[in-house]
This record gives C-alpha cells, sequence and structure tokens, in this order.
C-alpha cells in the first residue's frame, strides 16, 4: 500500500544515500512514475527530498535529516526481537552491544508494536546447544570475531582428529558459523573449515588480508554441510522395519524415498551407514523393530550382540536377587 511504500522510500534514502528513480522503483517494484509521485507525495509533507538531474543525479534528503520512524510492521517488529540471541552474541564479546540495540529499537517503536515485541521476548527463548553436549570452550573466540571483522591474518595452533593432532595454520577468516551449539570459523585459503574450540593458541599478525569479492559464507556453509554428509556416509545397509517404525537424518530420508512394502507390511530398503561399528550401535536400539539382511559383517555383529545379551539374560535372577 502507499504508506509503507513512502515509508520505504524514506528509508532507503536514509539508509544508502542518494538513489535514481529507476533504482527505487526497482527495489520496490513498482514503476518509475509511481516513484515520481511519491517522492511528491513526500516533498508535500514537508520530507527535505530534492532531486539532482544529470547522469550522476538522483533524490536524496537534506544532510542531516533523521527520522525515529522505524517503518516495522508488527510481524517485522516481532521477528526482530526473536533473532536476537544474547547467548551467541555474549560469546562473541556483543552482549552488551545487542541489548542496547534492542533497547533503542525498543524505544523507537510506536507504543502497540512495543508491546508486540515484548510478548515475543517473554514468549519464546532460544537455545542452541543440545541437551547431551556440554558448551564448548571457546576463549579464542572473540579474537577470532575480532579478526574475521577487521581482515586480520591469524596464526594458530589446532587440534585436529588425525595425526599429527596439533599442527600450526596460517588462517584468512572469512567468517563465522554457530552450528548446533558449536562455533566454526571459516578461513582461507582454500577456504577451509575450523572448530574455534579446537583452536590452542592463537596470536593476531600485523597483515591484512582481502576476502574474496564473490565469496558466500552462505552458499559455502549449505555446500560444506552437504560434502559433510556425503563424507560421513560411505557405506550402506539393507534393512527391513517394522510398521511404524522411522529412521532419523539420510537414512531416514532414503526410507521414505526409496523404501518398499513387503507382503507382511514390513518396509525393505537401503540406506546409507556411517561404519558398521555406528550402524551396529544405531541399530540395536531399535530392538525387533529392524532386521539388517546386509552387508554380512553388519548382519552378523548384531546376531552375536543378540545371543549375548540372550545369555546375559536368560538367568532367572540378577545378581543380588531373592
Amino acid at each position: 500500500m502507499k504508506s509503507s511504500r513512502l515509508v520505504s522510500i524514506l528509508l532507503l534514502l536514509q539508509t544508502r544515500g542518494r538513489m535514481t528513480a529507476a533504482q527505487l522503483a526497482e527495489e520496490l517494484e513498482v514503476s518509475v512514475r509511481t516513484v515520481y509521485r511519491d517522492v511528491e507525495a513526500l516533498g508535500a509533507a514537508g520530507v527535505p527530498l530534492y532531486g539532482d538531474a544529470g547522469h550522476a543525479g538522483g533524490y536524496r534528503l537534506l544532510d542531516g535529516y533523521r527520522t525515529r520512524l522505524t517503518g516495522l510492521t508488527a510481524d517485522e517488529a516481532e521477528a526482530l526481537f526473536l533473532a536476537g540471541a544474547p547467548g551467541p552474541a555474549a560469546q562473541l564479546g556483543l552482549g552488551s552491544v545487542l541489548a542496547a540495540a534492542q533497547l533503542k529499537v525498543r524505544a523507537a517503536l510506536p507504543v502497540e508494536l512495543r508491546a508486540h515485541a515484548d510478548r515475543i521476548s517473554g514468549r519464546f527463548h532460544l537455545d542452541a546447544p543440545g541437551w547431551y553436549a556440554d558448551a564448548d570452550d571457546t576463549p579464542h573466540l572473540p579474537a577470532v570475531a575480532d579478526a574475521v571483522w577487521s581482515s586480520h591474518v591469524l596464526h594458530v595452533r589446532y587440534r585436529r582428529w588425525r595425526e599429527p593432532t596439533d599442527v600450526e595454520r596460517r588462517l584468512e577468516p572469512y567468517g563465522l558459523v554457530l552450528k548446533a551449539g558449536r562455533w566454526y570459523v571459516v578461513a582461507g585459503p582454500g577456504p577451509r573449515t575450523y572448530r574455534v574450540d579446537q583452536i590452542l593458541e592463537l596470536s593476531t599478525l600485523g597483515e591484512e588480508f582481502t576476502r574474496p569479492e564473490n565469496f558466500d559464507l552462505a552458499a559455502y556453509w549449505a555446500a560444506y554441510q552437504r560434502g559433510f554428509h556425503d563424507r560421513l556416509h560411505r557405506g550402506e545397509a539393507v534393512v527391513r522395519l517394522a510398521p511404524g517404525t522411522t529412521l532419523t537424518g539420510p537414512a531416514g530420508e532414503a526410507v521414505r524415498r526409496d523404501g518398499r512394502t513387503d507382503d507382511d507390511g514390513w518396509t525393505r530398503a537401503t540406506v546409507p551407514i556411517e561404519s558398521v561399528d555406528h550402524a551396529h550401535a544405531e541399530f540395536l536400539r531399535l530392538g525387533t523393530a529392524i532386521e539388517v539382511l546386509a552387508p554380512d559383517e553388519l548382519r552378523s555383529r548384531i546376531a552375536r550382540t543378540a545371543a549375548e545379551l540372550a545369555v546375559r539374560y536368560g538367568n532367572s535372577r540378577a545378581p543380588g536377587g531373592d
């Protein structure tokens, strides 16, 4: 509607500076003629807005003019306060900054939107880490974040899982990612991914780097996750599942995509597995609701475990019983 479009024009000029009518039209997905009419309406309302003709021309606000109008809708105000993650912000050394920013935004909101923001803050709380994992100790996280922001090269001593475990690396930190309560730094050359909690020592070099202009952190992370799952699940198992039994993750996706139902109602599917050891532990949790048909090594392992359990629990009493 027109009123929200006028606010959008005002905020665009306030945040971006000079913009042409064509740029405003493209941003707002309207015609250039509509932008002309909206600019006239803003001028008539007393907004100090003027335009310059020529190749380098465009519309801009009078220097120093600022508006306290946020243009936020109720849904936008709720989303803003829901998106604030105080835990990660505090880890980055930005806890007080986030609190101050939210306080200022709240003060600038109209009364009715302020009520929406207060309600969302009081009813939703984000707690990213999982239940069964202790919080990572990341003493070097603020320094890594600072290097990401200032484009400074880092020299780190890093602990990895394979030999040699402790290595030294020169990192050009492109960005930080928080995944399931764990911080990762994506750094060049490469780029490659490093767990921040595995950085043993860190020093900031007096050297700046140039972040690749076309590097997209979100796109890189999405591709990295796909590659991680491909590398992780290199084996396969053929299983049968009792009616109503579900698997999770890539195995569950395989069942939903390719599973077929046998005459007895059980579902047969080929699912990806990390290793025989990992699949042995995961499939045993399902008890009699799963039957492993292949590979033979995995089927034999589970059969041996089942036999050992039968012997152990076949005794009439537990030790110390009556």
